[in-house]
């Protein structure tokens, strides 16, 4: 609950009114348009402010705590859709029930199976006129029937929905063009002339390529391959358009799988293995090296070192002993530790970070489909010019018949039969072509901010390096062979299981070969590890300056100032050498920011690791600007921050700490090498974990979605060019029906371009 102040008296007393926050999940939305409908009628209730994500099916709303939530839901209801709270799943059964398959994908692909099948034969019969037996007509009218009426009922559903509340939408045009085709073709079989087995000059109604501009006999003339074909190509888009938004919740759901799932708690002495849902705060619980720290909580008893990279950015694991705090989902990557619960569930930073997710993609919801945003000046022209047809036609002849058969015919050459097409085929060969050279594109809309992108803000840990800590540079002291350094640290941190241990051990064995046992081994917390390697007692870990020679305290400053970390050797209480550890640099990283200047983008690295290290990092591979030292909520904000300064912003990362981030961004890419929910709430996904993929994506990205831009252009403008023909009543059905085929083809023919990008 919170409360909100302005300026005005008015307004001042109305902050003192306390506020509420709801969730609703909304139904029957079948267009980015819906939801602008739903969120403007929230809007205009007192006090309410809504934001509604087409692609989750959600309402976020903010309202004055006095309103009850049923009046927020009958607002909806009212619009034409339905809402309801969602009711939060049992622990137990949501761990072990099957995921169900979506209904409404499910349905979906049903019907466009179906109708796919149906409306194929229909198609081409009426455009090969070899394929024209006697009766074909009958034959198309049987297979079209049930394409039009069951395939296309969602259509005829949102138009009736969507017509009671004076709204006209893209499935108002398929509705009403498929209807009237339909409608036409059966009163031209049942009443014309089109349903004659025999006619003079038409024997058993064959259709001819005659392609003149001519009075349209409305009596002898069926468009069943018009109803048929424009259902079957709709739905192939939406059916895309269902699979691209069933994956819109997985990046929550990848952020909550990412928490431990049991924990062994401490009851009177003993471990006990429960369900984390059941840790209450206060509870003390044991987790064992490898495995994930339950919740957020205090370290009590023990010592470790922590890998949390994939919340925090950090790449070098941190140190923790008692009275340090530890984060839900990180990983003991050292010894045994026994925390202490201080946040459970929604009030984890895991919880908070997923509702970061969540609100981000709210704040996309007002992107809407290219087609949508035409087809909202182009549906009620398009029904006014048919209207003025038909009045004017009656108004001039008196032909009632006249007057409807151009009117008509003004609705079926404006349903945009390439427009099914348009975007489905262009994003499906983009997308295809993407993935063969490592990109996932997501869906249609994501495309809309490539052309515009200017920034793009680079994460640090596993995006620009490796992630990974690796052995760098091997000082020894005078009279000291490099060799013996190697052998004698790497034999004694191969019985270690601490990150920066195991970067010295596979370091040492990769350049002097096979190491010897340890003797003896000890893990001294804070300062390293001891033992005997060959007889001669070993000590790996932090010695102070002091206590170094001269050139090996030289190398381990500089070591240090360039953000590396630095462990000491010493043989018999003697140092003999300095190794280096960094989080290695990937050898792409340089010629991928210098590919990313090269489209006009500004690289920015930002980073939760430490400023010294995100500054050596970003000179090597050529960056300027640098953010560190951020937590995932405050990199949210530094990409609002530029957003603020008038950028369009792409974000490329890895980590769950990126995830919010990443949705937040105007475009996000997540490298396909990281975290699953870094991946889900990314708009692109470069699968080869190869930053230099990400010029790629954006120009394969910009060049797909011109490439939808020219089919929607063509899909509207043959629709169009052909109107005033119509209209005018002088549109020939080959004309129409050739037309269209071409106008077809042409969006398959140019989308098929794309295969050629490299």
């Amino acid at each position: 609950m919170t409360t909100a102040a302005a300026p005005t008296p008015a307004a001042d007393a109305a902050a003192a009114v306390p506020v509420s926050e709801v969730e609703l999940v909304i139904g029957g939305m079948t267009c980015a348009s819906c939801a602008a409908r739903v969120e403007k009628k929230l809007n205009r209730m007192d006090g309410v402010t809504a934001t509604v994500n087409y692609a989750t099916e959600k309402a976020r709303i903010t309202y004055p705590a006095g309103t009850p939530v049923a009046d927020l839901i009958a607002t909806v209801v009212k619009t034409g859709y339905t809402a309801e709270e969602p009711a939060p799943p049992a622990p137990e059964e949501e761990e072990t029930a099957p995921a169900a398959d979506d209904p409404e994908l499910a349905s979906l692909r049903e019907r466009l199976t179906v109708s796919a099948v149906l409306a194929l034969p229909v198609v081409l019969m009426s455009m090969i006129p070899a394929l024209q037996f006697d009766n074909w007509q009958w034959l198309s009218l049987t297979l079209a029937a049930p394409v039009v009426v069951w395939g296309g009922l969602p259509f005829h559903r949102a138009a009736l929905t969507n017509a009671r509340h004076g709204a006209a939408t893209m499935d108002t045009l398929v509705s009403v063009g498929t209807l009237a085709a339909f409608g036409w073709s059966l009163w031209a079989l049942f009443f014309g002339d089109a349903g004659m087995p025999e006619m003079p000059g038409m024997p058993g109604m064959r259709d001819g390529f005659t392609l003149t501009v001519s009075r349209t006999d409305g009596a002898s003339t069926i468009y069943l391959e018009v109803a048929a074909g424009v259902v079957a190509f709709i739905l192939l888009g939406r059916f895309l358009e269902a699979r691209s938004k069933r994956r819109a919740g997985a990046a929550l759901r990848a952020l909550m799988e990412l928490g431990a799932k049991d924990v062994a708690v401490l009851r009177d002495g003993r471990e006990v293995r429960v369900p984390v849902g059941r840790l209450a705060v206060g509870d003390r619980f044991v987790v064992r090296p490898g495995e994930k720290i339950a919740t957020d909580g205090t370290v009590v008893e023990g010592s470790s070192a922590v890998d949390a990279s994939m919340l925090t950015g950090e790449s070098v694991p941190a140190d923790v002993a008692v009275g340090d705090t530890v984060t839900g989902a990180t990983v003991n990557a050292g010894g045994r530790l026994v925390v202490e619960a201080t946040r459970i569930g929604s009030d984890t930073q895991l919880a908070r970070m997923a509702r970061l997710v969540e609100n981000a993609q709210n704040g996309k919801a007002d992107v809407q489909r290219l087609a949508d945003r035409v087809s909202g000046i182009f549906v009620p022209v398009v029904l006014l010019i048919a209207l003025g047809t038909f009045g004017g036609w009656l108004a001039l002849t008196g032909d009632t018949a006249a007057a409807f058969t151009s009117a008509v015919a003004v609705l079926i050459i404006a349903c945009p039969c390439a427009l099914g097409l348009a975007t489905p085929t262009a994003l499906m060969v983009g997308t295809g072509r993407g993935a063969q050279l490592g990109i996932l594109i997501k869906g249609p809309e994501v495309l809309e901010s490539t052309r515009r992108v200017d920034t793009v803000v680079l994460d640090k840990t596993g995006t620009v390096t490796t992630g990974r800590m690796t052995l760098h540079e091997v000082y020894a002291a005078e009279g000291v062979d490099e060799s013996e350094v190697l052998r004698a640290a790497g034999a004694l941190e191969h019985a270690s299981e601490h990150p920066i241990a195991r970067a010295v051990a596979a370091g040492a064995e990769e350049r002097t070969g096979p190491l010897p046992d340890p003797e003896h081994f000890e893990n001294v917390p804070g300062l390293g590890v001891r033992g005997r390697v060959d007889g001669r007692d070993i000590r790996v870990g932090r010695l102070p300056h002091d206590a170094l020679p001269p050139e090996l305290a030289r190398a381990k400053g500089e070591a240090e100032a360039q953000g590396r970390t630095a462990v000491v050797v010493s043989r018999d209480g003697v140092a003999i050498g300095v190794l280096t550890v960094a989080d290695a640099i990937k050898e792409t990283s340089a010629e991928a920011v210098r590919a990313l200047r090269a489209l006009g983008l500004t690289p920015v690295l930002l980073t939760g690791d430490n400023g010294v290290v995100a500054r050596s990092v970003a000179r090597s591979v050529g960056i300027d600007e640098v953010i560190a030292e951020v937590l995932p909520e405050e990199k949210v904000r530094m990409i609002e921050r530029l957003r603020g300064e008038g950028r369009t912003v792409a974000m490329v990362g890895d980590g769950v700490n990126d995830a919010a981030a990443l949705a937040t961004a105007d475009l996000g890419l997540a490298m396909g090498t990281g975290t699953d929910a870094a991946i889900e709430a990314s708009d692109l996904t470069l699968v080869r974990g190869d930053l230099r993929v990400a010029a790629d994506a954006i120009r394969l990205s910009r060049r797909t979605l011109s490439t939808i831009r020219g089919n929607l252009a063509w899909a509207f403008g043959y629709n169009v060019a052909a109107l005033p023909l119509a209209a005018a009543g002088l549109l020939n059905p080959m004309i129409a029906g050739a037309a269209m085929a071409f106008s077809s083809v042409f969006v398959v023919t140019n989308s098929l371009r794309l295969r050629a990008f490299s």
